[in-house]
């Protein structure tokens, strides 16, 4: 009886999720238990993590932290950047932003929210690259810009699955400490 405890307490361990923890301008937050880390697909990901799809939407969300030493230009152009690579919803004459102001540890930065069409290209920044429209897709964006760099946390997916973990965003980003 002791040996099939002690076997189903090592099977609960090896299967238990533990949360993650991040590293940005000097500053630590823990991931969520759901939130599964990826190995960054490029060098200008400091961190990328799944974030599991609602009910009915046909992916996954992903957390992208982009980081660039030296900067990528004011928030306002990156700002604008992030609305170019969206269309407005069929029936609609313009894309829906929203756009807010955010605390990521001490930082105060600004928080964009997209819906809409997105205008998915790979690679991203190759105008011969070719477009995949994903529909009714979400994204919320904060450029961070810091003394250490400048950090993008951006929530991308469809509008469902990113509305499901909204909430576990934004208290990551207000943990950061």
């Amino acid at each position: 009886m002791k040996f099939l405890i002690a076997i189903t307490a090592c099977a609960l361990l090896a299967t238990a999720t533990f949360a993650g923890e991040v590293e940005i301008a000097g500053m630590k937050s823990k991931t969520p238990d759901t939130w599964k880390e990826e190995k960054p697909s490029s060098d200008m990901r400091l961190t990328q993590f799944k974030l599991p799809k609602a009910d009915g939407d046909p992916e996954d969300a992903e957390l992208i932290i982009f980081y660039f030493r030296g900067g990528s230009g004011d928030p306002e152009a990156n700002l604008k950047r992030q609305l170019a690579k969206f269309k407005p919803a069929e029936g609609k004459d313009k894309v829906d932003v929203k756009l807010d102001k955010i605390k990521v540890g001490t930082h105060e930065a600004p928080y964009q929210d997209i819906t809409g069409t997105f205008l998915s290209k790979f690679p991203p920044n190759a105008p011969t690259a070719k477009v995949t429209e994903k529909t009714n897709y979400r994204q919320l964006y904060v450029p961070l810009v810091t003394d250490k760099g400048d950090y993008y946390p951006t929530l991308i997916g469809p509008a469902k699955t990113v509305e499901k973990h909204k909430k576990e965003f934004e208290e990551f980003l207000k943990n950061f400490k």
